[in-house]
């Protein structure tokens, strides 16, 4: 289901309970009549779990308690309209490791909206935060309990087995959708679902943001239900220092307080449900960077049975530090495919960019297709002169048309800023697609900056949008220049996407960063192998493997924005109580992936797929399924035996069985490798083919039917006009179409089989 569908079906849905009545006992009103300006600015995607009835026949909607009467309804919800569930119970437990949190929801919905003798599917939304990543769905309903499973399967059972889109998947990148089979009319669906994101970290504040925000009409019907909700929140920071309670929206008690570590309680009987995200800021007092480094034993799963260790340097909350003076080359792809709403808000966004340049920053933009075109040949300085004519260029040149050339524009790019010394030279690189000497394109990059010597060497932060290009060759590319991947999957969110990339790109404050200490280390490896810069808008994570021993303490160093030198020492310890494979899953997954993409690395790929299967997160090289288990009864007799002409009677013993069984392939959830043939065919991002059903094929035949007799008539007309007939007419005209389709055929038959 696409998401124009989906934001339809739950305008749908909205409409259609308007038909259930509760009674006179009822403390929530139904949902209000939706006015146009509303639904001009009102947006029908879940902000935190939701649980919908798909309606395809909207004769089953009513009260399963009490079923009212209700006006017969003709035809059938195209796409299915999705009612929203009403809540009995909603529970979140949150902890925090580092700059991830795991999230485990609980929550309880009753099908309050089908009548007692129907059934229907129901569709599970799960909003995530910042980075989310889904880790799996446990629900129960009607006896049978669902869980989702990562595993590896050959192609063969992908294409038997493989769910239609509706099955589940993401609907947005951070929304993640699975339905629940038939399910009963008035019983309830428990679920609990796992996810993970990350945790804001800004001006030395960690803010934690985990959805939690749920729409009036999801309360239930009577004063005397009792409504629960629960919110549990576990700190962790992992390196021994003292942690500071800033903020929070929700009254929570303190539970527990040691040494790094935070534990906090929230839970109530309310009147109606949180209609705000649970917020919670805290921090570190200290006022220069700290970090740490972590260690952790192999599990008996792990393939290489090396120890894992994690490198974290967070840049503290010094708000007097100096950022360092940039030089920004935007290099914008102006390809055919961009055109529409996407080439628009680009400029929009390349506009809001240069805004953001501090005094002394000096730009310059350069946009490409199968050639490049430049503002200027020479970095200029971003005064308010030369910025309003970088505005009047863009609205001038950024035409979209012709194909996409990208190795020929950062060929440029890199030359344009090469030997920087006292300013960081960034490539801010945008494209939708994909092209076909993306390892050739890397390569040469670091050839290139290698060659660098001394100089300041170009930070790439890259950028895509929609889902055509490759985002593997992206984060590459961004390993490789020490920056910074991102993407918008809709020309709605490139704006702000952007905005906060181009905000993390600004916020450097250590360059050149080494880490000394680790030469006599056995057999290892470091991810990203090219350390990225510190940023005052979030920690640098290393992680990696190795064999043998490990020193007690590491030296990072780098350059500061004066160009002056620092160094900090950081302090080796083992973890007890921070599972260290799992907060490193998502990013060892990502850059493993990047890794083995670029050097065709099938040992790599499996190892991706092991760590997708044993964390739960997804990845390329795995996919989800859906498990069904069916509690089945058997009852057992016994045989008694005969004391005279008397059968002693056994009372008959019932034992219950558990059968498990994989009930659907839900389909592809990571993101792709890039689509080759959409680039050079300048297929818009967003634009998804779709087949003609059965009905639409129809009509398209008779319309062609009807042109091709005489030119003036079309189905719409032609249905317009039946509809406007009386039964005899309708009869006489049936009877007379008939007659001509049968002398059409006899025609036919004539001129095909005539000699005989």
């Amino acid at each position: 289901m696409s998401g124009d569908d989906f934001t339809r079906g739950v305008e749908d849905g909205l409409r259609l309970s308007k038909r259930i009545y509760f009674g006179k006992d009822r403390s929530v009103a139904p949902p209000k009549p939706i006015t146009a300006m509303e639904k001009a600015t009102r947006s029908f995607y879940p902000v935190s779990p939701m649980v919908y009835a798909i309606i395809s026949n909207p004769g089953i909607v009513d009260n399963p308690d009490v079923p009212s009467y209700q006006p017969h309804v003709h035809g059938r919800c195209d796409p299915p309209a999705l009612i929203p569930l009403q809540m009995n119970g909603i529970g979140i437990e949150v902890d925090c490791y580092l700059d991830t949190v795991f999230v485990t929801m609980t929550g309880s919905w009753r099908v309050h909206c089908v009548m007692g003798s129907a059934s229907c599917d129901c569709r599970l939304a799960i909003p995530m935060g910042l980075e989310g990543s889904i880790l799996g769905v446990e629900a129960e309903a009607n006896s049978k309990s669902y869980r989702t499973q990562l595993v590896v399967m050959d192609e063969k059972g992908e294409t038997e087995s493989v769910a239609k889109p509706e099955g589940g998947g993401f609907l947005k990148p951070h929304i993640f959708t699975l339905t629940i089979p038939q399910v009963d009319g008035g019983s309830n669906i428990s679920v609990k679902a796992r996810w993970s994101q990350k945790i804001i970290y800004k001006g030395g504040e960690f803010t934690l943001d985990v959805p939690f925000s749920f729409p009036e009409y999801v309360t239930p019907a009577g004063k005397k239900l009792s409504k629960k909700e629960k919110i549990q929140l576990n700190i962790n920071i992992g390196l021994g220092t003292e942690v500071v309670c800033r903020t929070t929206n929700h009254p929570l008690k303190e539970r527990k307080r040691e040494a790094g570590k935070l534990a906090f309680l929230y839970e109530a009987e309310v009147l109606t449900w949180s209609n705000t995200d649970f917020v919670f800021t805290y921090s570190v007092p200290t006022s220069s960077a700290f970090g740490g480094v972590l260690l952790q034993s192999p599990s008996s799963l792990s393939i290489d049975q090396k120890q894992l260790f994690s490198l974290y340097l967070f840049p503290g909350p010094d708000h007097s530090r100096k950022l360092i003076r940039k030089e920004v080359l935007f290099v914008v792809d102006i390809s055919g495919s961009m055109k529409g709403r996407t080439i628009e808000a680009t400029k929009n966004a390349v506009v809001a960019l240069l805004s953001k340049l501090d005094q002394g920053d000096s730009f310059s933009i350069m946009a490409f297709n199968d050639q490049t075109y430049l503002y200027s040949s020479t970095m200029e300085l971003a005064t308010k002169e030369a910025l309003e004519n970088a505005t009047e260029w863009i609205g001038m040149n950024f035409i979209a048309g012709g194909g996409t050339n990208m190795s020929i524009a950062l060929d440029q790019a890199i030359e344009m800023l090469s030997g920087t010394k006292q300013s960081i030279p960034i490539i801010f690189f945008i494209t939708d697609g994909a092209v076909e000497n993306e390892r050739q394109i890397c390569e040469v990059m670091i050839k290139q900056l290698r060659n660098q010597g001394s100089d300041l060497c170009p930070r790439i932060y890259t950028f895509g949008i929609g889902s055509f290009y490759n985002p593997y060759f992206l984060r590459m590319l961004a390993m490789i220049g020490r920056g910074h991947y991102d993407a918008a999957s809709d020309p709605d969110s490139i704006v702000a996407q952007m905005e906060a990339l181009f905000s993390r790109a600004a916020s450097t404050v250590l360059l050149n960063i080494a880490i000394d200490g680790l030469d006599d280390v056995d057999a290892l490896e470091v991810y990203p192998s090219i350390i990225p810069d510190l940023r005052s808008e979030g920690p640098l994570v290393l992680f990696g493997q190795y064999t043998g021993a490990f020193p007690d303490t590491l030296e990072a160093r780098g350059i500061l924005a004066d160009m002056g030198n620092f160094t900090i020492d950081l302090k080796v310890q083992r973890t007890k109580d921070i599972p260290l494979d799992k907060v490193l899953a998502k990013q060892q997954i990502e850059q493993y992936t990047a890794q083995a993409w670029f050097s065709q690395d099938k040992k790599l790929e499996e190892k991706v797929a092991t760590i997708s299967m044993q964390t739960s997160v997804v990845s390329e090289y795995t996919r989800m399924i859906l498990l069904e288990t069916v509690q089945e009864k058997h009852a057992t007799t016994s045989s008694g035996g005969k004391h005279g002409k008397k059968e002693t009677i056994t009372p008959q013993k019932v034992e219950v069985t558990k059968k498990t069984d994989m009930i659907k392939v839900l389909p592809h959830l990571g993101v792709g490798f890039g689509n080759l043939i959409a680039t050079m065919e300048n297929t818009p991002p967003g634009y998804e083919p779709k087949l003609p059903d059965q009905a639409e094929m129809l009509v398209r035949a008779a319309g062609n039917c009807c042109v091709n007799v005489c030119s003036k008539c079309c189905c719409p007309c032609c249905i317009q006009v039946c509809s406007q007939m009386n039964d005899q007419c309708a009869i006489v005209i049936t009877q007379l179409c008939g007659a001509l389709t049968f002398l059409g055929c006899f025609a036919c038959c004539e001129l095909c089989c005539g000699q005989d």
